[in-house]
């Protein structure tokens, strides 16, 4: 492997750079973050600069090992091929199957939904709503589903890549005002998980890019 600090291109509010920050944290990589603000300037995702690194425009982008690579969830796994310690896979093909299902759920079933790229084609009157939709739709099958894997967490009682997606989802719901009472299961689960060293210092009020106002 080639040697070097891993670089990550994240922004601050962005659940899924959020999902890698934490697998970087609980597998003790230490890490360079380049701050890619998606809102100022047009997004700075858009500039030549960024194209060139990742062409869909997208953050997280991680370069590491003399590679650069994007979408969250593909970069989780090869962290977990290359680095295995922490296991965020469970050995069992099984509970494996689970934790890829959990993440497919929220990562191409909920967060794109309700993503910013989509919330500008919807037009802002009617964004809040077109995302709380799309996070109850998700939550209602999502509940159901955790309530027959989880353990401590959402696949029994280690924390997997299926935790790493839903704490940043369940604070996009906060943030967009749904009431997760409904939900016990995905609440107690990520009650448990925000307590974690890894999820603390990878919130999104304590990243470099986050603005003063929002930092706690």
């Amino acid at each position: 492997m080639q040697a070097g600090k891993p670089i990550l291109y994240s922004y601050f509010r962005s659940s899924c750079s959020w999902r890698v920050r934490i697998a970087l944290a609980l597998k003790g990589i230490d890490y360079e973050t380049v701050p890619i603000n998606l809102i100022k300037d047009g997004g700075q995702q858009f500039s030549k600069d960024f194209q060139a690194l990742n062409p869909m425009k997208q953050v997280p982008a991680l370069k590491i090992d003399g590679i650069t690579i994007h979408q969250s969830l593909a970069i989780i796994e090869y962290l977990e091929e290359t680095r295995p310690t922490p296991r965020l896979l469970p050995q069992d093909p099984k509970k494996r199957a689970s934790v890829r299902m959990i993440s497919d759920l929220i990562a191409g079933g909920i967060q794109p939904l309700q993503n910013l790229s989509v919330l500008k084609q919807v037009g802002e009157e009617f964004q809040l709503t077109w995302a709380q939709n799309a996070i109850i739709s998700g939550f209602n099958a999502l509940e159901q589903i955790l309530q027959s894997t989880a353990g401590t967490y959402c696949v029994g009682d280690e924390v997997t890549m299926a935790d790493l997606c839903l704490v940043p989802q369940v604070a996009n719901a906060e943030r967009f005002k749904v009431d997760c009472t409904p939900y016990p299961t995905i609440s107690s689960i990520n009650k448990r998980l925000l307590v974690l060293e890894a999820f603390q210092v990878t919130h999104p009020c304590r990243q470099p890019d986050t603005p003063t106002e929002l930092r706690a």
